[in-house]
């Protein structure tokens, strides 16, 4: 097959070369998915607010973000931050801080729509218990509010692991940097690329139909 040899691959390369690469990935993306659903959360409650000095900067950084490519955010932060803080902060620490005010503005949207699928009734019921904004958020919006928007969650999170391999584009060391050095390593770019392609849709593919089975769950107890 256009002379392609994959005989290379053994457990010697992937301990040497891939296992970095994907702890690195899934790292990142569990950090990420965290540190985008908290501060997607904030972001969510500033839209909500119904104050214009908390909404109107929200809605600039989430629609700011979202339409940017993720690619140049990643250079910006990395070129960026540290001029700012005046000391170098490492590729991975940038894709880790990149990442976080990326996905954020992409949860906040999810959020905001599953605290909007909230019954209005629901709030209310809150509020004849004598709870505060604050208490009816966090014991009676937000807890449904996760559950309803949880396959999406999901979801957004397998999107997050594909596009932690556009960290490469400054060095860090995720799983995709870890094929393109086995590749280089020994003179196979191709099959390594190839292989690359064929573990991320392994792992997505995977992914993508436990949410489709949690999201049936999810549907039935409803």
């Amino acid at each position: 097959m256009m002379g392609l040899d994959f005989s290379f691959y053994n457990w010697d390369l992937v301990s040497k070369f891939l296992l970095k690469g994907f702890y690195f990935s899934i790292t990142l993306t569990v950090v990420a998915t965290l540190g985008g659903i908290f501060f997607g959360t904030l972001l969510a409650l500033m839209r909500l607010s119904g104050k214009k000095w908390l909404d109107m900067p929200a809605a600039i950084y989430v629609n700011g973000m979202r339409s940017i490519p993720l690619v140049m955010v990643i250079l910006w932060f990395f070129l960026l931050v540290p001029m700012m803080i005046g000391r170098p902060i490492g590729p991975e620490y940038s894709a880790v801080i990149t990442f976080i005010a990326f996905e954020a503005a992409y949860f906040s949207e999810i959020m905001r729509a599953g605290i909007q699928s909230i019954p209005r009734g629901q709030v209310f019921a809150g509020q004849a218990l004598g709870m505060t904004y604050q208490q009816n958020m966090m014991l009676v919006v937000l807890p449904q509010a996760f559950r309803n928007m949880l396959p999406v969650l999901l979801t957004q999170t397998i999107i997050l692991f594909q596009d932690t391999s556009l960290v490469y584009a400054i060095g860090a060391y995720d799983l995709f940097k870890g094929f393109d050095t086995a590749g280089k390593n020994f003179g196979r770019p191709e099959e390594a690329y190839i292989m690359a392609a064929v573990v991320y849709f392994i792992l997505c593919y995977s992914l993508s139909w436990m949410v489709k089975r949690l999201h049936k769950r999810i549907a039935i107890i409803r």
